[in-house]
């Protein structure tokens, strides 16, 4: 099942494999019996580890100090994250080109670069709690003297408890743009910030998704991102980005999930024969690895799309159909292979267990599969099938 690569991509699928194999995946049950942490010293070398490996600048212009990695070496890195479970990936945080081009100077040395070495970390405050399949956006900006006054809520706050600032979207509620979305930078201490809850969920990270109410609270107009009405410009970018990483993890998790099942299977005696010369659990392990390579081709091909500077709306809907297949898919794996596993496939202490938990939310979170299927669908739409 191996998808062409350059040598610079299979390098980088490489260095990945390893960090996971050796470094993350033998903490995972660990993290999975201690409400995802990890000691202290561990976390801090995963932490230096990953940055030391480059994978915190994969994504930041060489003028930068970054690697400028094309989309396809970097969807190679996440696939192979995405092997391991507890979010143990998350150990590093990753500018996004994006933000090179929406930043001023003075934000991408205060905010961004310290990403790339670790000494800041930010969370994304987006969602409400009326968000869903339309954009709703009820968290207002108020003009002040020197900067805006933001009130609102903001629900599935990803990484705010280690988080020390948030990019925050609002709606500006007076001036020329009135009505319009924005994005800032908003520092996490600021006054008037407040978290509301940290809801309990079925995964097991370390990484809360709080929610967040602010009251008055003031952001300097230096922080504001980019134009005053772009908010949503930057948002759709960093879907993109994230909806076909997604689909790159999600296919790394599905091919852990068949590795894992087939040696069971292997090993595991059923009325004197090893369980895999089972018809059925062989007609199983066949749909798995049709639908993975299936899905690993698509996501490759988009990474590849991207790389080649095809249409951006062409780009959108692609990643809209990765993220949709890929996700469907590995749910669909994680439950087979849970049922290849048996009993041992409802102990925590097992992968599928965990994966089973773990990749349901990701046919939700950065636009759910019907939303995927509503994008897809007016692409066709408007541009045709050649045109998508």
């Amino acid at each position: 099942m191996k998808i062409p690569m350059d040598e610079a991509t299979l390098r980088w699928q490489s260095t990945a494999r390893q960090f996971v194999d050796h470094e993350l995946i033998p903490w995972e049950v660990e993290a999975e019996m201690n409400a995802g942490r990890l000691p202290a010293d561990t976390s801090k070398h995963h932490k230096k580890l990953a940055a030391d490996l480059g994978f915190s600048s994969m994504d930041v212009p060489r003028r930068y100090g970054g690697l400028a990695l094309r989309t396809v070496e970097q969807v190679a890195v996440w696939e192979q994250l995405g092997r391991v479970t507890n979010a143990l990936c998350w150990c590093f945080s990753e500018p996004h080109l994006w933000m090179f081009d929406a930043c001023s100077e003075d934000q991408i040395q205060r905010y961004v670069l310290p990403l790339m070495d670790g000494s800041r970390k930010e969370c994304y405050a987006i969602t409400e709690s009326e968000s869903g399949s339309d954009v709703v956006v009820n968290t207002t900006a108020a003009r002040v003297e020197g900067g805006y006054h933001i009130n609102g809520e903001k629900w599935f706050v990803t990484s705010a408890n280690h988080a020390d600032y948030l990019f925050l979207q609002a709606v500006l509620s007076d001036g020329p743009h009135r009505g319009h979305d924005v994005l800032f930078f908003l520092d996490r201490d600021t006054a008037g910030i407040e978290e509301i809850r940290t809801p309990a969920f079925s995964h097991t990270f370390d990484h809360h998704h709080q929610e967040m109410s602010f009251t008055d609270v003031f952001v300097a107009a230096e922080n504001l991102i980019g134009e005053e009405g772009g908010g949503m410009d930057y948002t759709f970018a960093w879907f993109r980005r994230e909806r076909l990483m997604i689909a790159a993890r999600c296919c790394g998790a599905a091919a852990r999930l068949i590795e894992e099942g087939t040696a069971f299977a292997n090993q595991r005696m059923i009325g004197g024969e090893p369980l895999i010369e089972k018809q059925m659990v062989q007609a199983m392990l066949a749909d798995c690895v049709t639908e993975l390579w299936a899905a690993r081709l698509m996501t490759f091909e988009t990474a590849a799309a991207h790389d080649r500077g095809d249409d951006l709306k062409s780009l959108h809907a692609r990643c809209s159909v990765a993220k949709l297949y890929a996700s469907e898919t590995a749910g669909r794996i994680a439950d087979r292979i849970t049922q290849i596993f048996g009993g041992r496939g409802y102990m925590r202490e097992n992968c599928a267990e965990r994966f089973t938990r773990e990749l349901r939310v990701d046919r939700i979170w950065e636009g759910a599969s019907e939303v995927q299927r509503l994008i897809i669908a007016r692409a066709l739409i408007k541009r045709g099938l050649d045109g998508m």
